[in-house]
């Protein structure tokens, strides 16, 4: 542990939660916008997902190495243990599969669809299972989110086949994992949940990669795919940093409601590289994803749940 860094601490409070989240979808559409070139320098997605993850967690091992306590890495329950192994198979490993897989023969307007509607599915499982509360008015502003996500895409690209369904398999883990990670964020310092996360993913991972005779794409990997994995890896980085620590300050349903403003920032970046501008449908799909986003933050931050203090 750095003790400079050790002594420098992000307030927990309900503020600093809903900001950490808009930093999050921030990162979050920098990284697809970078994502996109990345993936064409290496020729496997299961392999470059394996090496950014890995980078990422290397990252995030480094930080609770320089910022908690070894006696409070110790302190945890072994039943907290058990939960992080199991984020990081639900969360950190095979949804990545099922989503690169998926998206290799789904359709891209029903895939991107799809994956959007992880803060629904958050929402539903955050009422019943950690006894979150939505009112009216952030039911209506997660209806303008989801509208919002509906006017991006092109009806005439939907469709729905083993692509799209393991795409969706993917996003109800991610949801799951969201939800039990809110849990462990109780007791356990978030650092230490991003890297359990990445890290056990990385041991599934790794296994797949063996398991399926792709370990042999490292060895002919050029040096440009590597800088693309260390670049995309510290984007990752950055992403489940800020994730964690804004779900264990705030709602688990308004920081995904929140996380959709990363699709307004990879626009933003698109049209500045073809300088062009988006078409009035997706103007006004993105228009809907800033409304009903600060809504959200607005409704928890001015007025949020009973039993939890203002921040």
């Amino acid at each position: 542990m750095i003790p400079a860094l050790a002594r420098i601490r992000v307030p927990s409070t309900l503020r600093w939660g809903i900001g950490l989240a808009f930093a999050t979808a921030l990162i979050s559409g920098l990284s697809i916008y970078v994502n996109g070139f990345a993936v064409r320098q290496v020729p496997d997605a299961a392999v470059f997902t394996t090496l950014k993850n890995g980078v990422a967690a290397i990252a995030l091992l480094a930080l609770v190495a320089a910022t908690i306590r070894p006696a409070a890495v110790r302190a945890i329950r072994p039943r907290s243990w058990v939960r992080l192994a199991v984020i990081g198979v639900v969360g950190g490993s095979l949804p990545f599969l099922l989503f690169f897989g998926g998206l290799s023969i789904a359709s891209a307007a029903s895939a991107a669809f799809i994956h959007k509607t992880l803060f629904i599915w958050v929402a539903v499982l955050a009422v019943p299972f950690l006894g979150e509360r939505l009112g009216w008015l952030q039911l209506g502003a997660l209806g303008a989110l989801l509208a919002g996500q509906a006017a991006l895409l092109s009806p005439a690209g939907m469709a729905w086949g083993l692509g799209e369904t393991m795409i969706a398999a993917a996003t109800l883990l991610w949801a799951v994992e969201t939800v039990i990670a809110k849990r462990v964020l109780a007791d356990v310092p978030a650092p230490v949940v991003g890297a359990a996360r990445l890290g056990f993913g990385m041991v599934v991972l790794a296994g797949y990669l063996v398991a399926a005779g792709k370990l042999g794409v490292l060895a002919v990997l050029a040096v440009e795919g590597w800088r693309w994995a260390l670049l995309t890896g510290l984007l990752l980085f950055g992403y489940v940093g800020t994730w964690y620590a804004a779900l264990k300050r705030a709602p688990a349903s308004a920081v995904t409601a929140i996380l959709v403003l990363g699709a307004p920032v990879t626009a933003v970046l698109q049209s500045l590289t073809t300088g062009t501008a988006p078409a009035v449908p997706a103007i006004a799909g993105h228009a809907l994803l800033l409304a009903g986003a600060g809504v959200v933050a607005l409704r928890v931050v001015r007025w949020p749940s009973p039993g939890r203090a203002r921040a």
